[in-house]
């Protein structure tokens, strides 16, 4: 007998069914498929993308980067008359001094605002990261020097109308290729010594002296201009621009970006790694 109004299909279909191995074996697997994977690396593109202008150091830089090679562009339109390639290649001043620094605040961010803790605990995977930090410093300089160019195109018009002279379009893809191509060397060299040194000041006063310490060395006889001539990584990019860069420089270019950006990276790698994180 049961009671009334309750048939016993529905006692039957009210109890709950119980938990077997098998489900418990499902769900197990789940977990641990869903825990082992990993980060999608757009992800972490986009993650660290976003922090070249989320912080205030990095949207300072960029909004200086930017004001510096519109007004620079101006300025020397104004000085030199309407050529668009010499108004543009004016802006690799201010871009190969602060490429470099944005590239350092970028790879040593974690360290400095104390978050590499959290950061290699949600992808443990280090060198994911070490690389997602190196890819948007690098896309930034190729866009800034498309911007550079952009920018030297109407400046180009407007200088040649007010002047009344013609404009000299001459704009060769091989310098623009080259000297993007230096820009984006140069970002490199930031990312390395940010990698290697882990430390943000230290990285900048380096990038900075640099060209100081090797105009020094270079006239230090004929070893100090040796010396300069294949590591000094300003002086090798050089050819970049002509496009009839030598084995000769090309073998100086290499051996000054080993210097520069291979070595310091590898072993900025190797230190990230290994590195315990407090």
């Amino acid at each position: 007998m049961t009671r009334a109004g309750h048939h016993p299909n529905d006692i039957a279909e009210a109890t709950p069914s119980p938990v077997t191995e098998d489900d418990t074996m499902d769900d197990t697997m789940d977990d641990t498929v869903n825990a082992d994977r990993p980060i999608p690396f757009r992800r972490l593109l986009a993650v660290e993308a976003r922090k070249l202008v989320d912080t205030r150091s990095g949207m300072i830089i960029a909004l200086v980067m930017v004001g510096l090679v519109v007004a620079s562009v101006v300025a020397r339109g104004a000085v030199v008359g309407p050529k668009p390639q010499t108004l543009a290649g004016t802006a690799g001043i201010a871009l190969g001094t602060l490429l470099p620094v944005l590239a350092i605040l970028t790879m040593t961010g974690e360290w400095t605002h104390r978050t590499a803790l959290t950061t290699f605990v949600l992808e443990p995977r280090r060198h994911r990261v070490l690389a997602a930090k190196s890819v948007p410093p690098l896309v930034a300089a190729v866009a800034l020097s498309l911007f550079a160019m952009l920018v030297a195109v109407p400046v180009t018009a407007v200088v040649a109308q007010v002047g009344g002279v013609p404009a000299d379009w001459d704009i060769r893809p091989i310098w623009l290729l080259g000297w993007t191509g230096v820009n984006v060397l140069v970002a490199a060299q930031g990312l390395a010594l940010g990698a290697l040194l882990l430390n943000a000041p230290a990285a900048i006063v380096i990038s900075l002296a640099t060209p100081v310490l090797w105009a020094v060395i270079g006239r230090l006889g004929s070893v100090g201009a040796a010396l300069a001539e294949w590591l000094d990584l300003n002086t090798t990019c050089a050819p970049l621009t002509s496009g009839d860069m030598t084995w000769g420089e090309g073998a100086r270019l290499a051996a000054s970006a080993a210097f520069w950006i291979v070595i310091p990276m590898a072993a900025g790698l190797v230190r990230v790694l290994r590195k315990e994180v407090t």
